[in-house]
């Protein structure tokens, strides 16, 4: 029980990441295929899974704002949530309003001003989000971060 409910936590805190004007993407969408299976969802009927759906944003709206400021075990856990993957080549470094293709199939775009050029072929970056719940991209092969915003 605790670990969907740590599941279900870091689920909606991945919620920031959409936009207000989308729509609602869906358990499935927001979910890996491992962990929609490991949790039992796919088990579940349609109208099971529009009814988690609607709990999941109703909580999302209601309960989940108040556990990321009050729970330390929410907190700890938003704490480790960090995205590895690489970017797609071309790759020649941050411009201003760079757009960054992952291999992970995530879209995100520069939110800092800032020109940065790289020539390296290891395009591996760690995502992190900080303190004030802003995302920094960081180039492990340099140490080099800008802060990114993600698009998809």
């Amino acid at each position: 029980m605790r670990k969907l409910y740590i599941a279900f936590t870091l689920l909606t805190a991945s919620l920031v990441v959409y936009a207000a004007d989308k729509p609602f993407p869906g358990i499935e969408a927001l979910m890996s295929p491992d962990e929609y299976r490991a949790a039992g969802i796919d088990k579940l009927s349609p109208a099971e899974r529009e009814a988690l759906n609607q709990w999941l944003i109703s909580y999302t709206v209601e309960e989940a704002p108040v556990m990321r400021r009050n729970n330390e075990e929410v907190k700890e856990a938003e704490k480790s949530i960090q995205i590895s993957a690489t970017i797609n080549q071309p790759f020649s470094g941050w411009s201003g309003k760079t757009v960054f293709h992952l291999d992970n199939g995530q879209i995100w775009r520069q939110r800092l001003e800032g020109r940065y050029a790289y020539n390296g072929e290891n395009t591996d970056v760690i995502i992190k989000k900080n303190f004030f719940g802003f995302y920094k991209m960081t180039l492990t092969a340099t140490d080099s971060s800008i802060g990114v915003s993600r698009i998809k």
